[in-house]
């Protein structure tokens, strides 16, 4: 009965007799100056970047955080870190979207893998660049490579909500079709309404993911214990981003996979994994007596 109820909403969308929800055509471009534009989608990465540094900064700097060990860096280091970070973003981001999604792309058309401002980054590509970046800055710095990534992962669903709804203003990543009231007509995608999957992860791998975090690091306190940080947002990105590669329409290039699964759900679950290692690793060791100094061991 449901079922039933659920193909004659999609044929009423599909008919005119009920209309989506419209899709707020706005500008991908803010502002023209002659051949120069600037994006919605560049200007998230930038915004990503400089909020995402003075989190980082402003956590690294409160003592309170920090009863049982010390930071893992200071300001200056902090400083520093952020041209890694943003290399590695930008250069993992775009060969992970070649090598995981248009291996062709490397024998076809080379030059275009350069071409960053004709779209195409990878999460995960952007994500296993900033894990090399900092274990690299950790390691010429001889820091704790947990600790420091317990710190910089507290700040990455900020560039999960930022990116997410410029993907949307891009009218891109759409989701599945839908039955749901709130289906849109995505310009490019066909007919039928479709899951605004976008604003999804925007709510979760942003918003709800930064909550998480925010109670793990101000909350209860777990940048005392490294690694846990880290791996409560590698579980947490896992889950969710599995459990929306199920509304997330698959790019039309990708082949058809067994079981159901996505290129997505298969790069998410080592993630996952790795993410309840890291938590069962770092809970499970002692802390040390209040008020040690730094632990450069890893």
């Amino acid at each position: 009965m449901r079922r039933s109820s659920r193909l004659k909403r999609l044929a009423a969308f599909i008919q005119g007799t009920v209309q989506p929800v419209p899709f707020p055509h706005i500008d991908p471009v803010l502002v023209q100056i002659g051949p120069f534009a600037i994006r919605w989608y560049a200007l998230a990465y930038v915004a990503t970047i400089l909020l995402g540094w003075r989190y980082v900064a402003a956590i690294v700097g409160n003592p309170r955080l920090w009863s049982h060990r010390a930071p893992p860096a200071t300001a200056p280091q902090i400083d520093d870190l952020i041209l890694w970070l943003t290399l590695g973003v930008i250069v993992g981001g775009r060969l992970g979207h070649v090598l995981f999604y248009t291996p062709e792309m490397i024998w076809t058309d080379p030059l275009e893998i350069f071409k960053t401002w004709h779209g195409g980054m990878s999460f995960h590509g952007g994500a296993l660049g900033v894990l090399i970046a900092g274990f690299l800055f950790a390691r010429r710095h001889g820091i704790n490579p947990l600790s420091l990534g317990d710190v910089i992962v507290a700040a990455e669903p900020i560039g999960g909500l930022l990116v997410r709804i410029a993907n949307f203003i891009n009218g891109e990543l759409w989701g599945r079709p839908t039955h749901v009231p709130w289906g849109m007509v995505f310009p490019d995608a066909g007919p039928l309404p479709r899951h605004p999957s976008q604003l999804y992860e925007a709510a979760l791998e942003g918003l709800v993911l930064f909550a998480v975090l925010r109670w793990a690091t101000h909350g209860r306190k777990l940048l005392n214990r490294p690694g846990v940080v880290m791996g409560m947002f590698l579980t947490g990105y896992g889950l969710i981003r599995i459990g929306l590669e199920n509304v997330r329409e698959p790019d039309s290039y990708m082949p058809h996979f067994p079981l159901g699964l996505t290129m997505g759900m298969m790069l998410s679950t080592p993630m996952l994994l790795a993410g309840l290692y890291l938590i069962w690793r770092g809970m499970r060791a002692p802390l040390p007596a209040i008020g040690q100094g730094p632990d450069e061991s890893a």
